[in-house]
């Protein structure tokens, strides 16, 4: 008899519906599935022959047939254990072939029949629901993941024998009820604000024209000078999660299996700090089944790269197509996979090796080919797209001891959301939500500038040599500056303050 049911695989961020057929037929005893599965599906085998049995049922001696349809798509990790094994049950007509078929089932199996949690959950039951299926079982740990997709009933299980009960009618399965608390976006981490940095006002003023206009920033200065405290912070002042970033955010941690029990939604703008010494697979994403790296898992929040110049300069290359695309394309022979990547980078460096370049309190002890060489690890294409480079001095005794109130992460916030009100009304219907994703055709039209303003450019192009790809990031960070007062113009003072903050280019050309 043959039997189908519907489960899902996952391509890239993405689910796709998966036919579970199974023959079981006269013959030779046999176990074979087919359809492009990789190694954990095929081991699945033994997985499900050990469940099946240990759930007190007759393992059938004849020849089995699996077929994962569609055959052209590669199918990976242990989801198909259960709809495997329900599939082979009602071809054993132990479950009626109609009380499966509107429903999406997936989950990995132990050799006692448990039913063990998956990673990738959420595309999956977003799948699900797009392809109109009624419900969707998955692990009992998956359960609460899986309920924040809206229009499908979602039931969690622990057991084989329980699935086979509750297809009986003799048991009922946890439903798993959307959590309304889930979907309040505006979380924000208490432990860091801006009014625990004392100083560095001119930091604090270009990371907020960052947050406002979606900009990078890379920041030069001293150990010690409050780097990765401003860093750290940065996130607290960026607009929330909309409820569709947060999906999509979640989608992605959900691949990588880094959701937890208590984090089935991703809520908080992502912040991701990977050490230096992370591969281009690391960062960008790879594997012989691509996963997304460390600019994925930064998606719609803040990928910080705290000594800049210590990664490998391929790895820091990488970064150059998704920082202008918003997305990485990985190609294998076998597929091709796009995962997004629209995030905000924020790099750290210091001015020299040893650290104290330009330091009045200390000696550098750097040469200057030493300098040079460490400056050089930074390729200029990179450079062209920060849009922010600026120093950050050490911050004294005197103004650490100053009884002074900072400004709060929540002050800085309701400007920066005030400026991104405005770009959201410039660009209505175009899918663009800061200044920083505008593109080169928009500039003309988005970005008109008085005539002294443009004047300045033009000198300091001259001046600096500067690319016409560094003009650009110019003219975007000028009209983020002016969405911040606001103006309609761009001014003279709004070039003067964004030609600024190119503190490297203006090394370079000295």
């Amino acid at each position: 008899m043959i039997s189908k049911v519907f489960s899902a695989a996952l391509h890239g961020i993405n689910g796709i519906k998966v036919e579970v057929e199974v023959d079981i037929s006269y013959g030779l005893p046999a176990f074979t599935i087919v359809g492009l599965p990789e190694t954990a599906v095929k081991e699945s085998r033994e997985r499900v022959r050990s469940a099946i049995k240990n759930a007190g049922f007759e393992f059938p001696s004849d020849r089995i047939t699996i077929n994962l349809a569609p055959a052209d798509v590669r199918k990976e990790g242990s989801s198909f254990d259960l709809p495997i094994a329900l599939g082979m049950l009602v071809s054993m007509s132990q479950i009626g072939q109609d009380r499966t078929r509107d429903y999406l089932i997936t989950g990995e199996l132990s050799l006692d029949g448990r039913v063990k949690p998956i990673k990738g959950v959420l595309p999956m039951a977003i799948h699900a629901a797009e392809q109109g299926f009624k419900s969707i079982i998955v692990p009992q740990e998956n359960g609460r993941e899986a309920a924040v997709v809206k229009g499908i009933d979602v039931y969690g299980a622990t057991h084989l024998l329980e699935i086979v009960q509750f297809f009986k009618d003799k048991v009922q399965l946890d439903r798993f009820v959307p959590d309304e608390n889930s979907r309040e976006l505006d979380r924000r981490n208490e432990k860091f604000d801006f009014s625990d940095i004392k100083g560095q006002s001119q930091a604090k003023r270009a990371l907020e024209i960052a947050a406002a206009g979606g900009h990078n920033v890379l920041m030069v200065g001293p150990p010690g000078s409050g780097k990765t405290m401003l860093a750290r912070r940065m996130p607290t002042i960026l607009p929330s999660l909309n409820y569709d970033e947060a999906i999509e955010t979640t989608k992605i941690h959900s691949i990588a299996g880094l959701l937890r029990d208590d984090k089935f939604l991703v809520v908080e703008k992502p912040f991701r700090a990977p050490h230096h010494t992370i591969s281009d697979a690391g960062l960008i994403g790879g594997g012989q089944v691509p996963r997304p790296g460390e600019i994925s898992l930064a998606h719609n929040g803040v990928l910080f790269l705290d000594e800049f110049p210590e990664f490998k300069r391929h790895v820091l290359d990488s970064l150059r197509q998704p920082i202008e695309d918003g997305a990485v394309v990985i190609s294998r022979a076998a597929q091709a996979v796009t995962f997004p990547a629209r995030f905000m980078l924020l790099a750290a460096m210091n001015p020299c090796p040893c650290g104290y370049f330009g330091d009045s309190r200390r000696a550098c002890t750097c040469s200057p080919s030493q300098i040079h060489k460490y400056r050089s690890r930074l390729s200029g294409p990179l450079l062209d797209r920060i849009d922010i480079q600026i120093e950050v001095p050490p911050v004294s005794i005197r103004e650490l001891s100053m009884d002074t109130e900072e400004e709060s992460s929540g002050t800085i916030l309701g400007r920066v959301n005030t400026a991104r009100k405005i770009q959201a009304s410039r660009f209505k219907g175009k899918r663009i939500y800061s200044n920083g994703r505008m593109a080169t055709r928009m500039i003309k039209r988005y970005c008109p500038a008085t005539e002294g303003a443009e004047g300045l450019l033009e000198k300091a192009v001259e001046k600096y040599a500067l690319s016409p790809r560094a003009y650009h990031r110019i003219l975007k960070l000028s009209r983020t500056i002016a969405d911040l007062e606001p103006s309609e113009l761009i001014e003279e003072a709004h070039v003067a303050e964004a030609i600024q903050y190119r503190v490297l280019d203006k090394r370079m050309m000295a």
